[in-house]
């Protein structure tokens, strides 16, 4: 099975029918046809595997519009399976210039037949082929798309209208529209190099050597962006000798607003797969003592294995709920706590995220941050410290629960970023930090240093 559309098509039926995320159906797949063919994929393949994928499940709302404005039956009334094979069809002709029209509609005919829908080949290849029509009249846009605001962007853009609103009433359309395109690229990839191993001098050079272009983030010291695909991520210079760790440049803001010292006792109370623990270690010298907590004990493994990769000692894992953690009472000099959350500052990363969330899921977070911020504040001795963060840019997750926290607690105070850290420049007034992506080109994420006085 070397045909990179018939994967796409069965990695997103996965999806449809089955509510599997996209990056675990297409992985089932592209490892189905690795196994079933003498050589793998050729890489030029498995990428466009993988755009079409995440593509489809990104632009899902726009696809199904063109549908419904082009079909006589609505895209809700379609078979799930043509539903799919029309949007594999339409994303290449909307949103992939490098691929000729005609092998678009050719190839997307020929998979309809391929998958038992023989008999509505002519049927795909009209539709796809008046879409074409439409696009070369006068070049004008095929989607027709309505007056109101929330509703064209939302439509355009492919993203539910909540989601839109909430931001239009924080950002304003224009702004907005700026956002949702931000969030519809593909993603970048960033290292954090490791200081104990290595300098960002030395890791530049390796992967210059190897052929691979990497650039310096503003105010972030230990960052690297890949500025091109690099091929698996084990086979890159350094990464078997613990040199460096892939982690978004906004989570690296996240430790540098930490500040731990040597010698110190931190807890980062949600700590899979490990990125932010390890940074702690690499701060800290990899002295002191590091507790990683986490829900989950598979989960706790990776922070393990990313641990002895990077070659730090100082970290050590505890599984359950951080809710119920009595034995961490007043013991630490700094908490982290990387809350769980909507993932809405990450929709780029997470193709299906924009679909799984809702307002009534973001209001059930919002309860349990609130209770995991009361009991991890429980942890930190007085003239402690306690990094709350979120991959989000909702407010109810982020700014309220803050404002919450504060008014039942009145011995913490917001601690701002010192003005030689890294955080300093993405401060607000307020004294937290919220990353808008079309602003910073990184992760959305809001995260805030809070301080426990001392007592008399």
């Amino acid at each position: 099975m070397s045909n990179p559309r018939q994967i796409a098509f069965l990695a997103l039926r996965d999806v449809h029918r089955r509510g599997v995320f996209a990056d675990i159906a297409l992985d089932k797949w592209l490892q189905k046809a690795k196994q079933q063919e003498e050589s793998a994929l050729i890489p030029s393949d498995r990428r466009l595997a993988t755009e079409l994928v995440y593509g489809c499940v990104r632009r899902m709302r726009t696809l199904d519009a063109i549908i419904d404005q082009l079909a006589k039956k609505k895209s809700a009334n379609q078979p799930d399976d043509l539903r799919i094979i029309l949007h594999l069809g339409l994303y290449q002709l909307r949103y992939l210039s490098t691929i000729p029209a005609s092998a678009a509609v050719n190839t997307t005919v020929e998979l309809t037949k391929d998958n038992k829908f023989k008999g509505l080949a002519g049927f795909v290849n009209g539709l796809l082929r008046q879409y074409i029509r439409l696009a070369e009249a006068e070049n004008t846009d095929p989607l027709v798309l309505p007056d109101d605001e929330i509703s064209r962007l939302a439509i355009l853009h492919s993203f539910p209208d909540w989601i839109v609103a909430n931001w239009c009433d924080r950002l304003g359309i224009a702004e907005t529209e700026k956002l949702c395109t931000w969030f519809n690229q593909s993603p970048t990839l960033d290292l954090r190099i490791n200081p104990l191993k290595t300098t960002l001098e030395e890791v530049e050079t390796a992967f210059q050597s190897a052929g691979v272009q990497v650039a310096r983030l503003p105010h972030l010291p230990q960052a690297l962006r890949l500025c091109s695909g690099a091929g698996a991520i084990e086979n890159l210079p350094g990464y078997q000798a613990g040199w460096w760790t892939i982690q978004d440049s906004s989570a690296q803001l996240v430790g540098s607003l930490l500040e731990p010292k040597p010698g110190q006792v931190a807890i980062d109370a949600c700590a899979a797969p490990g990125g932010k623990t390890t940074h702690l270690a690499e701060m800290m010298e990899d002295t002191g003592t590091i507790w990683a907590c986490d829900k989950a004990p598979s989960r706790l493994k990776k922070v393990t294995e990313n641990a002895d990769r990077l070659q730090l000692h100082s970290i050590q894992t505890l599984s359950g709920d951080s809710r119920n953690f009595t034995q961490f009472h007043q013991t630490a000099d700094w908490v982290l706590l990387d809350a769980p959350c909507s993932g809405l500052g990450t929709l780029h990363r997470r193709a299906d995220a924009r679909w799984r969330q809702t307002p009534e899921n973001i209001q059930e977070l919002s309860q349990l941050q609130g209770e995991l911020l009361a009991e991890t504040a429980n942890w930190v001795k007085p003239g402690g410290h306690l990094v709350y963060a979120t991959c989000t840019i909702h407010p109810k997750e982020n700014e309220e629960v803050i404002q919450g926290f504060l008014a039942s607690h009145p011995t913490w105070e917001i601690d701002p970023p010192t003005t030689d850290s890294p955080a300093a420049h993405f401060a607000k007034p307020e004294g937290w930090i919220t990353v808008w992506p079309h602003h910073h080109d990184m992760d959305g994420f809001f995260m805030v240093r809070l301080r426990k006085q001392q007592t008399a």
